[in-house]
């Protein structure tokens, strides 16, 4: 066989290793895409919902704090990437939308006295779970889950829930992200958004779940260092026994 012919065979075997390597990467990556948005219940013009909590030290009810801003965006980004179509509301600012609840995805953000609809979600559909009103404990803002309390140490150890939680809606799952401050409900937002896959392998696809992470040293490192300090699941979801007198 003539060299020109070896050639030819050679750029051929060449053309298809280098054809199935190419539609292998694009069947992985389609997949991924597809698991990613049925982690988040986004498909392509899907309809999705970003409720924001308002600035807690500001006298308008319209302000939000820029690093809630920053969460939103890391949420709007994913939503995005999956080709749904993203709206925020405003807690307070819509009768319908307050008193509603229809088929949408849903990232609900911000602790019960920023965010009202949070509080209602947890009282719902989290009764294991709660956090302690700032007229109560002022700056502690004390979060708990079970029978364990978690109380913020400003600057050092602050904390945020995040759940997923299946609300029966044509699988469009209910994300909360329920921080005592905003430092905090952004570190969720970028864990949510980076650690899916693990999350989803460990709690299933459409599985809930309900994880309380520890934002570590926020003074020194912001949002960056987060370890998560428990997985509440088995008890957020189940109202706690009464107790006795």
């Amino acid at each position: 066989m003539s060299s020109v012919g070896d050639l030819a065979i050679n750029l051929l075997a060449s053309v298809i290793a280098g054809t199935a390597v190419w539609l292998f990467q694009r069947t992985r990556l389609r997949r991924r895409d597809e698991r990613r948005r049925r982690f988040f219940g986004l498909s392509d013009r899907a309809e999705c919902v970003i409720v924001t909590p308002r600035h807690a030290s500001s006298p308008s009810p319209h302000s939000v704090n820029q690093l809630d801003v920053a969460a939103i965006v890391e949420l709007a980004t994913v939503a995005r990437e999956c080709g749904a179509d993203v709206s925020l509301k405003v807690q307070g600012h819509s009768v319908l939308f307050d008193s509603g609840f229809d088929s949408a995805t849903e990232f609900c953000v911000g602790g019960p006295d920023a965010n009202t609809r949070m509080g209602a979600h947890l009282a719902t559909f989290l009764p294991g779970v709660s956090m302690a009103p700032y007229d109560e404990v002022g700056d502690v803002l004390t979060l708990r889950a079970g029978d364990e309390e978690f109380h913020r140490r400003p600057g050092e150890a602050e904390f945020v829930l995040l759940a997923k939680i299946d609300t029966g809606r044509r699988g469009r799952p209910l994300f909360l992200l329920c921080g005592q401050t905003a430092i905090t409900n952004r570190a969720a937002a970028r864990y949510l958004t980076a650690n899916y896959r693990a999350l989803a392998a460990r709690h299933g696809i459409d599985g809930r779940f309900c994880l309380m992470l520890e934002v570590v040293r926020p003074s020194a490192y912001g949002d960056r260092v987060v370890r998560e300090r428990g997985d509440f699941t088995s008890v957020a979801f189940t109202a706690p026994s009464p107790t006795r007198s």
